[in-house]
Formats: C-alpha cells, sequence, structure tokens
C-alpha cells in the first residue's frame, strides 16, 4: 500500500471498529428487474443479488465463470429462509467487448426490454502491493483497470440505458448505481485522457474509479428529466477474496494475508454489511440521484469531479469508443497506450 493512504485507511479502520453500521430496510421490489454485475459467493455482488431477490425482485447475476453455479448456490441461500427466488445468469467478462455485447443480446432475449436497476458491482483491484512499474494492457491496448472498471461497465451501462429508459416510463425511476472507491481521489481528470505517468497501479485504480463517479453523476445530469437516475458510492473496505487476487504475483504476501485473515475479518465490513450502500442506493424511496454516498448517507467526494467539462468530454468519448466496436463489427484493433479513451 502506498504510503499516503495509510491515513486514508486508518481512518476507514476507525469508522470500522467504532462507528455505526447501517442496515437498510426491506423495499417490495415485486414486478421490478434488476442486473447486479460481479456476484460471485462470498462477495457483497452476492449479498446485494441476495436481498433484493429476498424482497422480490427478479435478479439478473453476473460471473466471469461458472454464473449457474452460483445462481444456485443463491437459490439455496434463500429457500433455506423460507424464500422464493427469481433468479437469472449468464456469463460476463467487463474486458471482453464481445462479452458485454453477448450479455446485453441476451438480456433482451430473455427478459425483454425493461430495467429498473443496474447495479454495477463488478470490477478488479489487481497489484494491491504496488510493483508494476509498467500498465498491463488488456488484448485490446487499454490498462487492465481501467478497461475493466470503467470502459467495461460504461460499455454496459450504455447498452442497457434504453431499458432503463423504457422502465422509467412505467415507474419514473429506473437507477444505475455504480460501486466505486474513496480510492477515487488518487485520480486526476487530466489522467482521464492520458497514460498515468510516472505508472502505479493504485492510481489506475483510482482513475478507473474516478471515472465511474463522473459516469453517474453525468447520467444524473443527462437522464434525471427521463427518470433515470445515477448514483456512486463506497461500500467500505471489505474482508471477501479480493485481496487474494490482488496478491496473486506475491506468493508471500497472499501466504501472509491467509495467516491474519480472521484478525481482518475484525477490523473489516463483512460482504452482507459492504452491500448496505449500493442496497441503499438502489431501492431507497425517493432518493436523489447525482450522489456519492458511503454508509447510507452523501459522504465528500473529489473536487475533481466538479469539472462537469471533464465529465461531459469523457461521456462523449466513451460513447464514440462504444460506437466504434459496433461499427468495426470486433473485435476492436489493439491500441496502443497513448491515450485512455
Amino acid at each position: 500500500m502506498p504510503l499516503q493512504d495509510i491515513p486514508t485507511m486508518l481512518g476507514h479502520l476507525h469508522r470500522r471498529l467504532f462507528g455505526a453500521h447501517p442496515m437498510v430496510q426491506p423495499v417490495n421490489l415485486r414486478g421490478r428487474t434488476m442486473i447486479v454485475t460481479g456476484a460471485s459467493p462470498g462477495s457483497i455482488g452476492f449479498e446485494t443479488a441476495r436481498t433484493l431477490a429476498s424482497w422480490g425482485a427478479t435478479v439478473i447475476i453476473t460471473t466471469r465463470s461458472q454464473p449457474q453455479t452460483t445462481a444456485d448456490v443463491l437459490r439455496r441461500h434463500l429457500h433455506q429462509q423460507g424464500k422464493s427466488a427469481d433468479i437469472d445468469a449468464h456469463a460476463l467478462d467487463l474486458a471482453d467487448a464481445n462479452s458485454v455485447f453477448a450479455f446485453a443480446h441476451w438480456y433482451e432475449k430473455n427478459h425483454g426490454t425493461t430495467l429498473d436497476a443496474l447495479i454495477n458491482n463488478a470490477g478488479i483491484h489487481l497489484d494491491l502491493a504496488g510493483t508494476w512499474k509498467q500498465p498491463q494492457l488488456t488484448a485490446d491496448g487499454f490498462e487492465i483497470h481501467w478497461r475493466t472498471n470503467f470502459l467495461g461497465t460504461q460499455h454496459l451501462t450504455l447498452l442497457l440505458l434504453p431499458f432503463l429508459k423504457n422502465a422509467a416510463k412505467n415507474s419514473g425511476d429506473a437507477r444505475v448505481v455504480n460501486v466505486t472507491s474513496h480510492l477515487h481521489t488518487r485520480g486526476t481528470n487530466n489522467g482521464l485522457f492520458m497514460p498515468i505517468v510516472p505508472f502505479h497501479s493504485w492510481t489506475a485504480y483510482g482513475q478507473s474509479k474516478l471515472a465511474l463517479v463522473h459516469s453517474a453523476f453525468e447520467i444524473e445530469r443527462r437522464f434525471a428529466d427521463q427518470g433515470v437516475h445515477g448514483f456512486a458510492l463506497h461500500p467500505g473496505s471489505i474482508h471477501t477474496n479480493i485481496s487474494d487476487k490482488g496478491l496473486a504475483t506475491r506468493p508471500v504476501l497472499r501466504l501472509l494475508r491467509q495467516w491474519f485473515s480472521p484478525l481482518e475479518a475484525l477490523v473489516l465490513l463483512t460482504p452482507e454489511q459492504g452491500a448496505q450502500t449500493q442496497l441503499h442506493c438502489a431501492t431507497a424511496p425517493n432518493l436523489k440521484g447525482g450522489v456519492y454516498f458511503e454508509r447510507c448517507v452523501p459522504a465528500t467526494c473529489s473536487t475533481e469531479l466538479d469539472n462537469f467539462t471533464a465529465a461531459q468530454r469523457l461521456w462523449r468519448e466513451t460513447e464514440s469508443w462504444v460506437e466504434s466496436l459496433k461499427q468495426d463489427n470486433l473485435p476492436l484493433l489493439a491500441r496502443k497506450e497513448t491515450a485512455h479513451v
């Protein structure tokens, strides 16, 4: 962990030990359809999907592999609680444009052209030790955090936006919920359009999360009058397996982390606790959009988000990139790391 992030992490530790852990109130979601990306067992996405289904929603989950197995696990959890479960699942790899297109086509074929809420929970945080000296690029030439956390998420959001608008015509309220991070404060608006120099993987992660907050706020500005609202949130520091993945290239650190896992569980939020803020953003009645939340209440976010010009440029350029994917009939030609979009 970079030294400059230690005070922030200590602040979160203090809140975890001594702060309240809000739990959202159930909402009747019967007749509503919601997507939760990144819902693998043990994750906050899994807990979010479980809760939404228990409140009556039709829930579609995504994982990169074995989505039906995960759906079966969810159903068993709910049946053990004596609750019905209207759950469907499909594979989704946000770093693969073909996978994103395939998911959107599958959704329309199997669930129609309305969607009440898209909870963009899936994401990655790799190289937690901060040892990468150069960006790790995806097959189409993007830094991997940017490609997965932001571009893939925005690609999916733009494809599903017409379905959200359709739902909003009926209910007056459809929502896009972007799960971000307090580390969005490491990002800068200049970094949205230029490579990170010198490169640091934590800064790359922060850039992707800053872009997601911009996206949520821009959705609110562009589509609130049509009933589609955007939310961004920090879920808290969660005790999940994401750290193991982030330390995959550092076996010694990964082993040490596993040894201290019981202690970590005492000071980090459980997945159920970590899911509460995105549940709040997805379901709380009459909730104001275009806001960054933490612990189910509005929270302070980076002043970089006050730059509407940067947000509009990011939206336009990402929208043009998605259009180019359609025009080029996939796969996208490899793009060199000269700019983000």
